[in-house]
């Protein structure tokens, strides 16, 4: 772990730099509490330590965007192929438990 005040290595698992003393503990800018450098949720309110934009973002936002235009036409001039027919049907429901 890279201390980042003075840049001194220190290793896995120390809350302070052994160089110069900074500490590796990060406030949780929502409550305040003390969380260590490596967590992503804070552990007094469960936010997220993580910058927003740190966070990936999707990679398909809405059809439009990885949907290619040609095809998009075709299923929009072909709509009531794809709608299927209607039919009317009729249902039996039947309770065959204790029947006999």
């Amino acid at each position: 772990m890279q201390c980042p005040r003075c840049n001194a290595e220190n290793r896995e698992g120390r809350r302070f730099c052994g160089e110069c003393g900074l500490s590796f503990a990060s406030a949780c800018p929502a409550c305040g509490f003390l969380n260590d450098g490596s967590e992503k949720f804070c552990g007094g309110c469960g936010r997220s330590l993580v910058s927003p934009a740190a966070v990936a973002e999707p990679k398909f936002r809405t059809p439009q965007s990885y949907t290619p235009q040609h095809l998009a036409e075709k299923i929009l001039t072909s709509k009531a192929a794809l709608e299927g027919e209607r039919k009317q049907v009729t249902v039996l429901f039947a309770d065959l438990k204790g029947s006999m």
